[in-house]
């Protein structure tokens, strides 16, 4: 799946500008890696486009948030796969507030390494 993204190029760096980016936006930045697009979607509450861009990834940092995704949507037996496949611990009571900021805090910390 090929999504189109705003032209807007420029380096986010924290979690705030992040919000604000899915408040005032319709689109990501093109700049964003896959697993920030992912999670910008999510963000925006668009499940299905953020399932799709997880689960197409192809990658640990994909089966991340694909997990959280289905912890999202309550199913905790599979989300326990996705968090195995990522190398992550299981998560199934953990606030997703707080994962969803933990998840795009790293992304944005680590976005020239992780594959977009």
């Amino acid at each position: 799946m090929h999504l189109e993204c705003s032209s807007e190029e420029s380096t986010m760096n924290d979690i705030n500008e992040f919000l604000t980016d899915i408040e005032e936006n319709d689109r990501p930045k093109a700049n964003f890696s896959t697993p920030l697009q992912a999670l910008w979607w999510e963000g925006k509450g668009d499940w299905e486009t953020a399932h799709d861009i997880a689960q197409e990834a192809g990658s640990s940092e994909g089966d991340w948030i694909h997990a959280y995704l289905h912890r999202v949507e309550g199913d905790l037996g599979n989300a326990g796969y996705w968090y195995r496949r990522a190398g992550k611990p299981v998560k199934s009571n953990e606030n997703l507030k707080e994962e969803w900021s933990e998840m795009v805090t790293f992304f944005l910390e680590n976005q020239n390494e992780v594959g977009g």
